[in-house]
């Protein structure tokens, strides 16, 4: 709790899934003693005042904050919202982003285009707009959730991983450019966990898939997830993979790709 005390805290894709899960967990463990200050960050603003509410904490100190993270050009003023309430900003969590599930022969170019806006472009484009805040403080803590597909690839999801492992990319040389001056990043790759993902995943015409994927169905619970997510974040780990033994592909991929890729192909449906 010591790292969170008297901290504040943007979250984006709150409104439901990973988003949600991170901003009650934090929730619970403010304490009077050591309050804690949420940004809630997502397009839905009806779902984000449910969030708020459950959060429990004063009405003053969660500020609903709604962001369309492909809206780039509006950052610099919603960031600047945020320093003019809280005065700082100390955590940002970037959990917004979307799945796809279709083949690469069969899909659209503006489905890959519309992943990359909202899982990569629009990451770093809310980055770039803390980032003098958080270099003119001397310190700040970015979480960028990536996922196992950022790591290694899979069939149906050409996009997501592509989108995926650029955040790598981004954030490892971020994080070298950044490191004398007192941030951190935390690059978090999550497995199969319960939240509306593949519900949400763009088909190959860029509407929705609609369907609950059995892995993720049977998944890692949201709030175990966040649990461990935040305990990696206090002890400011750089990298940090979450789930079953789905995580276990990424150790494969660094040791065994031939055995991985191997049972990439033999993996059959979305």
């Amino acid at each position: 709790m010591s790292v969170l005390a008297h901290k504040i805290v943007w979250i984006t894709g709150a409104s439901s899934g990973i988003g949600e899960a991170i901003a009650l967990e934090v929730s619970r463990m403010a304490r009077p003693d050591h309050p804690v200050k949420l940004v809630l960050s997502a397009r839905r603003t009806d779902e984000l005042e449910r969030v708020a509410r459950q959060t429990g904490l004063p009405a003053t100190d969660v500020l609903v904050l709604p962001v369309d993270v492909t809206a780039f050009d509006q950052f610099p003023a919603l960031v600047e919202r945020v320093r003019q309430h809280f005065g700082r900003i100390d955590f940002l969590y970037l959990n917004a982003g979307i799945s796809q599930r279709s083949t690469v022969v069969d899909t659209d170019l503006s489905v890959y285009q519309r992943l990359m806006d909202v899982n990569f472009f629009g990451t770093i484009a809310l980055t770039k707009a803390v980032l003098p805040i958080m270099l003119a403080q001397g310190s700040g803590h970015l979480v960028v959730t990536s996922s196992v597909a950022g790591k290694l690839g899979t069939k149906y999801r050409s996009g997501y991983c592509a989108s995926k492992h650029a955040l790598h990319g981004f954030f490892d040389a971020l994080r070298a450019e950044v490191h004398r001056a007192g941030l951190h990043i935390t690059l978090v790759c999550p497995g199969y966990i319960r939240t509306p993902l593949s519900l949400q995943a763009l088909n190959a015409t860029g509407h929705l898939h609609g369907k609950m994927d059995t892995n993720q169905q049977e998944g890692m619970a949201p709030d175990v997830f966040a649990r461990r997510l935040l305990k990696a974040v206090a002890r400011q780990k750089e990298e940090v993979y979450i789930g079953g033994r789905e995580t276990v592909g990424i150790y494969l991929k660094r040791f065994l790709p031939g055995l991985l890729s191997r049972i990439v192909r033999n993996r059959e449906g979305p």
